[in-house]
């Protein structure tokens, strides 16, 4: 199978995003296949959720501007098969240098080629700025597909709306022909709640099949991991969110699979 490239986008922040690549990007290690995390967003949650420290001058900030090889960026973490391209500040002023270069929706393919051709990985996890400025467009650029944490509440398909229309015109406009919705999954479910229930069968409605089975429940556990710099597999192996990224993981890849 050739290298799949997902980006894990969602523009609004707090639905799970970084919590999804992070869990994800460690369940699908678990079970065998060798994953890259890159992680794009300043904030760098994703890089401390695997244990690996903030350090300057670490992210691919000087490779996106053409200094450098993404492969040099790569640093292993503690969970076997499973590597990481680091986040840090510096890529805050990522949206405004690129914006100014040429050719400035695809530094993020480009520098990503080396990295697909060494044959090293299976997957490729991109975690997005909660935004969609130019490192955001970027990854939608260089991805395969696109997966959508969407928190179980009222606003959640305003997100999905506009994601979409953004993807149509990165299609039409030749940036990524194929790019499409990977999939979608529900975040900080909540089964007690009417609101939970409701907001699942509305995205179901719309979406179908593109909505996966699996459903992440609200979990003080999967809040507390990170924290100590664990994926929750590997924080909390007996929790019903470890079970739930788990099963996840295993819908990702089926689909994966039969893309």
């Amino acid at each position: 199978m050739p290298t799949k490239i997902i980006a894990v986008a969602n523009q609004k922040g707090g639905v799970g995003k970084t919590t999804t690549a992070v869990n994800l990007a460690a369940c699908l290690a678990s079970v065998g296949q060798r994953v890259l995390l890159f992680d794009l967003d300043p904030q760098a949650n994703a890089t401390s959720g695997v244990g690996v420290e903030k350090t300057e001058g670490h992210s691919a900030y000087r490779v996106l501007l053409g200094e450098g090889s993404l492969l040099e960026k790569i640093k292993p973490t503690a969970f076997a098969r499973l590597e990481l391209i680091p986040s840090e500040m510096d890529l805050c002023g990522a949206d405004l240098d690129l914006a100014r270069g040429e050719n400035h929706l695809h530094r993020v393919a480009e520098t990503l080629k080396p990295v697909i051709e060494s044959g090293k990985f299976d997957v490729v996890f991109i975690d997005c700025p909660p935004s969609l400025g130019v490192v955001t467009l970027n990854a939608f650029a260089a991805c395969d597909g696109l997966l959508v944490p969407l928190q179980c509440e009222y606003y959640a398909l305003e997100g999905i709306t506009m994601m979409n229309r953004v993807l149509t015109q990165l299609r039409d406009a030749g940036v990524n022909p194929r790019l499409q919705i990977f999939g979608v999954v529900m975040t900080m479910f909540d089964a007690r709640t009417k609101l939970s229930n409701e907001v699942v069968s509305e995205v179901r409605n719309l979406l179908g099949d593109r909505v996966f089975e699996t459903m992440i429940p609200r979990s003080t556990k999967l809040a507390e991991a990170p924290s100590f710099g664990k994926p929750i597999i590997h924080y909390d192996k007996y929790s019903a969110s470890a079970a739930a990224y788990e099963v996840l993981a295993q819908e990702v890849l089926a689909r994966l699979n039969s893309h």
